[in-house]
């Protein structure tokens, strides 16, 4: 989760963002101001949707079918998550240091979570004869990740009470952050880059905690079939993938962590906690029901102020989850407690860890006391000091920058392409809508020489747009759009427009100027914009790309109906992508791409937050990148000032190995070759 109850936390995200360049906005009239009462369209749908989905999980997910279904589930959640498993790969485990306490001894390591890819971690290890049971512990977003003193006391506890503990960083925070030694929010921007890529944050987690039980199952110290799991907040998320979709999890505590994926929508989540589409086929009960029959015991705080993590919201799920235990004759396995705390890993909530995982674990029943807790300094247990990181402790940058790399060159040397089957898996991953008629026109009156209208959906939705009309009669209609709004446009172009006698569209598209979520403006804070819609499309089956183009469609619609054509769209930043893909099944006549990204290539940390969160597409760099989309394209594509991921000028050779790029894409297409314009 975003907020939490350390301030420290809050100061590092708001260091890390970078500021927006935000154009000066035009004095344009307003459309929607005093005729429409003023509500936030799109968290009310989005809400609705969410909800939707949730009574359609409980319709269909019965448990009378679960013993069926589960395993349908189980797959989809590994597809949809990109988790990878890797049972032979040698975990491979080095120590940098040992530290040798009174009762355990503690080793700061780093281990193979993928190939030639490593985790940094700590390994607890009590003193006297084994083999004992363990326990997997993930962290939260707190400042020194696995080394918090939230986690260390956890670890400690486990190690004292007679148990090995595993503390692993999570992909991208603590010692495993882009620069040796400082720390990062390890969402946001950066963590949804591994979208492009095909992957996922919360998919390359439980990989590396999959990895952290075949790690401990190597261990002679270790009772391999008496194996746990705790953390709390995104670590307690954690902790319920990895006992869903490891059987070796014999008893998992997740901590205020759980609620609803309804919740997640509209609400302030990290990325690490978003499985893409998740809402059209499961819901947290049915992830929670994969556990089962093994050991399940949900805590959360009563003074928690996530919504997302309310016990009200937990009740709803546990409730149905104790029904598909029940289908597997466990019923009795699941349980939750509540505290009376905020939110947080609690000296009482460690202690009913240990007696439950005494129960659950040992087979004994002794209440014990609270365990004398010694935190150290959190350099003591860094496994590279700041200047020795090994370069296999792979950051998310230089990860999506190879693998990134890698797809390219797939593609690139692929024999041919189906123009066809190309466009399909574009619209798959733009993702679902409702459609993009307008039902009717709405008029607002004239000001300033623009006439003010807006398109009303089926789902009353208001698309606001100015529209000026030429003086001689045309069917020629140019749109512009802009991801601020169209305040942001530029009026020179516009003026140009005007004289050329076409019809002149100012449209703000989903999201966007007057169209504008102000719930989810207020939930991303310092994060960057569309971090709050964006993870919300994308649970939903979604993305905010997806529902600028249906935008697109709706307006298209509007104009073919007043026996017009697209002559040019004139797009901004990350609305250019969705004006390029529109142009792929639309017949639009130009398209001018200012600032436009020329490829979804990660090319580096600094800049990462150029554009915003709108700008991801999961899997585009499997599917392509933006060479394939000018491929497809209908029209004559114009980019200016085209830019790189993270805002570089695109250079004259980076504009020849574009061409040459879109060239080789059309032959495999066998298309005729699509000529490039520029513009700085």
């Amino acid at each position: 989760m975003m907020f939490i109850i350390h301030v420290k936390i809050t100061l590092m995200i708001c260091m890390m963002i970078s500021c927006f360049a935000v154009e000066e906005p035009n004095r344009l009239p307003k459309v929607l101001s005093g005729a429409v009462p003023k509500k936030d369209f799109i968290a009310a749908h989005y809400r609705g949707l969410a909800a939707a989905a949730f009574e359609d999980w409980q319709r269909t997910y019965r448990p009378v079918d679960w013993q069926e279904q589960r395993e349908r589930l189980k797959q989809l959640i590994i597809d949809k998550s990109g988790m990878k498993l890797y049972p032979e790969l040698p975990v491979d485990v080095r120590v940098t240091r040992t530290i040798r306490q009174k009762d355990y001894v503690i080793k700061n390591i780093y281990f193979q979570s993928r190939p030639g890819i490593y985790a940094t971690a700590n390994l607890y290890l009590p003193v006297g004869e084994g083999p004992f049971p363990a326990v997997v512990v993930t962290h939260g977003h707190w400042p020194d990740a696995r080394r918090s003193e939230i986690f260390q006391s956890v670890a400690q506890s486990l190690v004292q009470a007679g148990y090995v503990a595993l503390t692993l960083d999570a992909w991208g925070a603590g010692e495993r952050c882009s620069e040796a030694g400082i720390q990062e929010y390890h969402g946001a921007n950066l963590g949804a880059s591994l979208l492009n890529v095909g992957e996922t944050l919360l998919g390359v987690q439980l990989t590396d905690n999959i990895r952290a039980v075949d790690l401990l199952s190597t261990l002679p110290e270790v009772d391999v079939n008496r194996i746990g799991a705790t953390g709390a907040s995104g670590g307690g998320n954690q902790v319920m993938w990895l006992a869903a979709l490891d059987e070796r999890i014999k008893a998992a505590i997740p901590v205020v962590s759980v609620g609803t994926f309804q919740s997640y929508v509209m609400n302030s989540n990290c990325v690490c906690e978003l499985l893409p589409e998740g809402l059209t086929f499961t819901e947290e009960s049915g992830v929670l029901g994969l556990v089962a029959p093994r050991a399940l015991n949900i805590f959360n705080a009563t003074k928690d102020t996530n919504p997302a993590f309310l016990p009200s919201e937990m009740l709803r799920t546990f409730d149905h989850a104790k029904q598909l235990f029940a289908a597997v004759n466990s019923e009795e396995k699941l349980n939750y407690v509540l505290f009376d705390t905020g939110h947080g890993y609690w000296p009482e909530m460690r202690l009913a860890m240990l007696n439950w995982f005494d129960r659950e674990l040992k087979g004994t029943e002794e209440q014990r006391q609270e365990m004398k807790i010694e935190p150290m300094d959190a350099t003591d247990l860094a496994t590279f000091g700041a200047k020795d990181r090994d370069n296999n402790v792979m950051t998310t940058a230089s990860f999506c920058r190879e693998r990134g790399e890698a797809l390219k060159d797939s593609l690139l040397t692929s024999a041919s392409f189906s123009v066809q089957d190309k466009e399909n898996q574009l619209l798959a991953i733009l993702g679902k809508n409702e459609g993009s008629l307008a039902n009717e026109i709405l008029a607002f009156g004239e000001e300033d020489g623009w006439w003010k209208r807006a398109l009303l959906t089926q789902q009353k939705q208001h698309i606001p747009f100015l529209w000026k009309r030429p003086k001689e009669t045309s069917q020629l209609y140019r749109i512009f759009i802009h991801t601020n709004g169209k305040d942001s446009i530029a009026l020179e172009a516009v003026r140009k427009a005007i004289d050329n006698g076409e019809h002149v569209i100012l449209m703000d598209v989903w999201g966007t100027g007057e169209q504008y979520s102000f719930e989810a403006k207020k939930i991303d804070g310092q994060l960057p914009p569309f971090h709050t819609l964006s993870r919300s499309a994308l649970w939903l089956g979604r993305t905010v790309m997806g529902e600028w183009v249906r935008d697109l469609e709706a307006m298209m619609s509007w104009i073919y109906q007043k026996g017009g054509k697209i002559s040019a769209i004139e797009a901004h930043r990350e609305t250019a992508i969705a004006a390029l893909i529109f142009s792929i099944k639309h017949p639009v006549g130009s398209l001018a791409l200012y600032h436009c990204p020329y490829s979804y290539q990660f090319d580096g940390r600094t800049g990462i937050d150029f554009y915003n969160m709108a700008v991801h597409l999961p899997g585009i760099l499997k599917w392509g990148n933006v060479s394939l989309m000018t491929a497809l394209s209908t029209a004559k594509v114009h980019f200016l000032n085209a830019r790189s991921m993270s805002g570089s000028v695109l250079g004259n050779s980076g504009k020849r190995e574009f061409e040459k790029e879109v060239a080789s894409y059309c032959q495999k297409l066998n298309k005729e070759i699509q000529r490039i314009y520029w513009t700085e």
